[in-house]
């Protein structure tokens, strides 16, 4: 500050003497006025300067102050510090001789606290998953604390896991009914009347129930069983008070063998295991079936027309094959004994493709339906190798469906060629029977002609 006044007063000198020496008749108020405002500025700043002082002074003594106090606060925590450590340690020696007091107190009671949290570790997981449970639920949460314990289990504790295991045993061997909340496969719950029979099996009238422990719900199976174990529920339900019934009972308490038959496949499962393969071998056998049922009706028709034709000689019909053979023969009586014979064989030769109509191919499909079969399995088992090939032999699942290609469509040409070969030989019997009839009434009537001619 008093650098720039001694430049102001510099400065103005300068301006004053310059002023003399260029300007000697300046108005001398002018520099009067000069003077009089540089003692004012340097008054103010002086004042300025003296406050500045004062407020730095102040805020000193105050930063002194809080450093005072927070070495006094530092003072106070290291020595609480000191202290805390002396009763830590006074605690742990205490710790260390009452834990020594306790297991000298214990005595065998620990091995008896052992022994209990161990029983209600084991007691927990059986009761949980235990169709019992659906009746009575709940019964795990005291034995979860049990078993959760860090201190002596009270005598009403061990009376609670005395009473669930009690409970689960005599249970066990009950037929029980209740009403309980069970999962419908459409979605949402409704309350059914459940029979429990001991630990195996909850049902309703008619299904097996299962309980989920998951969820800690009953719920149906998702397919039903097969049909004799399905319906052995109803029958026992439906059993009159007396009566012996039988009921298949799941030795897995429904876990597993329940469960394991709801993944197996049906019939019409099997059947779409064989792919192509197998549909066509099922087109053979209803073409094959139709044919069969076409010519049994039409030779069934035309044996009935025969036999009627056959008590009535005298007036040939040509709607039936007999017939027709009559009617050349009375067309042709004056006709020698060779040449109606002639004529006979012809009209018997004419009749027999319509009478054999579709009993070959009846038989071709008979031939090759096990073939096709026997096709599905190359086939398979060419699938089989590939995913061999590409991935290993590690998952079985990644070839059981090329493996159930290969046998079931050996099985399918095989179910279809054994009807087809029935219905060809009871349709080949009704042709032979017809084309035998012919045969007869031919030779008869060559018999009599020629007897004719000799008499």
């Amino acid at each position: 500050m008093k650098l720039a006044i001694k430049s102001l007063v510099v400065a103005a000198a300068v301006t004053l003497s310059a002023s003399v020496a260029f300007n000697a008749t300046a108005n001398t108020q002018k520099l009067d006025q000069l003077l009089q405002q540089i003692q004012q500025q340097r008054t103010v700043e002086g004042r300025i300067n003296q406050e500045r002082e004062r407020a730095f002074l102040a805020e000193r003594a105050d930063k002194q102050a809080l450093l005072n106090t927070a070495k006094r606060q530092l003072a106070e925590e290291e020595a609480r510090g000191k202290r805390l450590q002396q009763q830590y340690a006074q605690n742990d020696i205490a710790i260390a001789q009452k834990q020594q007091e306790l297991q000298s107190a214990l005595g065998t009671m620990g091995e008896v606290f052992g022994v209990v949290r161990q029983t209600a570790n084991k007691t927990v997981g059986t009761i949980s998953s235990s169709i019992v449970s659906a009746q009575y639920p709940g019964r795990d949460v005291v034995l979860r604390d049990i078993a959760a314990a860090t201190e002596l289990p009270t005598i009403e504790q061990m009376e609670e896991l005395w009473v669930a295991m009690l409970t689960e045993m005599t249970e066990s061997g009950k037929i029980a009914k209740f009403d309980a909340e069970v999962v419908e496969l459409a979605g949402g719950t409704s309350t059914q009347r459940v029979t429990r029979f001991g630990a195996f099996h909850l049902t309703t009238g008619t299904d097996y129930l299962i309980r989920n422990v998951d969820t800690d719900q009953i719920q149906p199976l998702g397919r039903a069983p097969q049909s004799k174990i399905h319906s052995s529920v109803a029958a026992f339900h439906n059993a009159r008070a007396g009566e012996l019934t039988s009921l298949y009972v799941d030795p897995t308490k429904g876990n597993s063998l329940l469960r394991l038959n709801q993944q197996r496949a049906t019939l019409m499962e099997y059947y779409h295991q064989g792919g192509t393969v197998g549909y066509l071998i099922t087109v053979l056998l209803f073409i094959g079936l139709l044919i069969a049922l076409e010519r049994v009706l039409v030779l069934s028709a035309v044996g009935a027309k025969m036999r009627a034709q056959l008590k009535n000689l005298n007036n040939p019909s040509t709607g039936n094959p007999l017939g027709r053979i009559l009617k050349v023969y009375h067309d042709n009586k004056d006709a020698d004994v060779e040449n109606l014979e002639l004529k006979l064989d012809e009209a018997i030769l004419r009749e027999t493709p319509k009478v054999d109509r579709g009993i070959g191919l009846i038989k071709l499909f008979a031939a090759v339906a096990p073939l096709m079969g026997l096709l599905g399995t190359v086939i398979g088992m060419i699938l089989t190798f590939q995913q061999i090939t590409l991935y290993g032999t590690g998952d079985p699942k990644l070839m059981a469906g090329s493996i159930s290609l290969a046998l079931v469509t050996t099985a399918l040409g095989l179910i279809a060629a054994l009807p087809l070969l029935f219905v060809h030989s009871i349709v080949q019997s009704r042709a032979k029977s017809i084309l035998q009839v012919l045969d007869e009434q031919s030779a008869g009537i060559v018999a009599a002609h020629a007897e004719k001619e000799k008499a």
